[in-house]
């Protein structure tokens, strides 16, 4: 194998590229670059959170020259604790906007750009001007997105878009790490079923029997806030409301006798935030640099593909390839199936492909051919299609009809095929 820089020279090449067997690591590649050219080419880093901090020192550390970093959040006085590039005058300020200023102050030979916003927002020339993508994120439809997104732009553009993804995450103990191949190897959309979901209280629990400091917090926030400020959406990162939360969910856990409602907890259950812990960011952002360097460089095998570290239990890694999903919606087939009743009405649709294990979509958007059947946004398209919701879908379409669906966490639009369940039933009760 030679490095992915090396493959530049046809896009066929990089489609029969397989890991991980490569030649001793030579000072020149195939391309007549030098280690200090393949070092040189841009990559970016997406996130500047506790693991994008820990990935962009190694970066600069491990010799890269040329970096591009982008994160929309700011800095919160809860980040100083992990996320060692900022200081206590830095709270408020864009993460990136700090990170880039840090790295450059301690390294100013290196080129480091930052970007405050939204990797949606960045036009189509930035990726094709990158050599690599680092993910830092901690943010499961963002890494969706991206991740389809680039398969997009090899699609489209052929070699030019071939842009590696190396995708870390952590949770408390534990992490991973992916190198994506678009095209070539398992993207993340076909493990996507490997994280666990948002977890959820039931309903009846929160309102009824709660057992749990969390159980509280989501009454305060779930059915609380909705019923005494309809018309303002509960903002996790406001202080005032994250506090009127305390104080309604203490009120509640105390007529149970359930202590341990704390602010920071109250933000976490609000805002379902993964707990970080810095020496496993250090831990997955040294790996994530390791799969970088010898993607650009070509100096050693690249894994092949996926890294699990366990912490929680021992000390332990677990590397294992991942294999493609010829079903997957992104490097597969790009379309999917799903059965249902032709009884069952669009809303209950949109909620199976909401919860399928293969679509995992957060807000579908659905059209039929030349109608629009429902659009979550923008308002006026909404408040159109919102009566579709209630009719049963054998009243807007047929059984194995394609319906065009358009989500968030997808950069372009999805071809689902609807099949009824009780479609053979419905043929035979017709020819009676």
């Amino acid at each position: 194998m030679t490095s992915i820089s090396a493959c530049a020279t046809g896009y066929e090449r990089f489609l029969k590229l397989k890991a991980p067997h490569v030649k001793d690591f030579e000072l020149v590649n195939e391309l007549g670059e030098t280690p200090q050219e393949q070092l040189s080419k841009a990559v970016l880093v997406i996130g500047a959170g506790g693991l994008g901090c820990e990935i962009l020192k190694n970066l600069a550390m491990t010799g890269f020259k040329n970096i591009h970093v982008i994160d929309m959040d700011t800095i919160d006085i809860s980040n100083l604790n992990r996320q060692f590039l900022f200081r206590t005058k830095d709270v408020g300020k864009p993460k990136a906007e700090v990170a880039a200023e840090f790295i450059r102050q301690r390294s100013p030979e290196i080129s480091i750009t930052a970007h405050y916003k939204r990797i949606q927002d960045m036009p189509e020339e930035f990726y094709l001007g990158l050599s690599l993508i680092v993910c830092g994120l901690d943010s499961i439809d963002a890494r969706r997105w991206i991740n389809a997104y680039i398969h997009e732009l090899a699609d489209r553009h052929g070699m030019e878009g071939f842009k590696p993804i190396v995708d870390g995450g952590t949770e408390g103990l534990k992490g991973n790490m992916r190198v994506i191949l678009p095209k070539v190897n398992a993207c993340f959309e076909c493990g996507l079923d490997i994280y666990p979901p948002k977890v959820t209280y039931p309903i009846c629990t929160i309102a009824n029997t709660p057992r749990l400091p969390e159980h509280c917090i989501e009454w305060a926030s779930v059915l609380e806030w909705p019923r005494v400020f309809p018309d303002t959406k509960l903002d996790g990162d406001n202080v005032d409301q994250i506090n009127w939360v305390v104080e309604q969910a203490s009120e509640r856990a105390a007529s149970f006798n359930i202590s341990g409602i704390t602010f920071s907890l109250a933000q976490g259950v609000v805002k379902n935030i993964i707990p970080a812990i810095a020496s496993t960011n250090a831990i997955i952002a040294a790996a994530c640099t390791n799969e970088a360097f010898k993607i650009i460089t070509g100096s050693n095998p690249y894994l092949d593909n996926s890294l699990l570290y366990v912490g929680d239990s021992g000390m332990y890694f677990l590397t294992y390839p991942l294999f493609q999903n010829d079903d997957c919606i992104v490097c597969g087939q790009k379309e999917g199936t799903i059965e249902i009743s032709s009884d069952s009405t669009l809303q209950q649709l949109i909620e199976a492909l909401q919860e399928h294990n293969t679509f995992q979509l957060k807000a579908p958007s659905l059209t039929y051919s030349s109608t629009n059947l429902y659009f979550q946004g923008p308002p006026m398209l909404e408040e159109k299609t919102r009566p579709n919701l209630e009719k049963k879908l054998c009243q807007l379409f047929e059984s194995g009809s394609a319906l065009t669906v358009t989500d968030p966490t997808l950069p372009t639009s999805l071809r689902v095929i609807v099949n009824f369940s009780d479609f053979e039933q419905q043929q035979e009760e017709g020819s009676k």
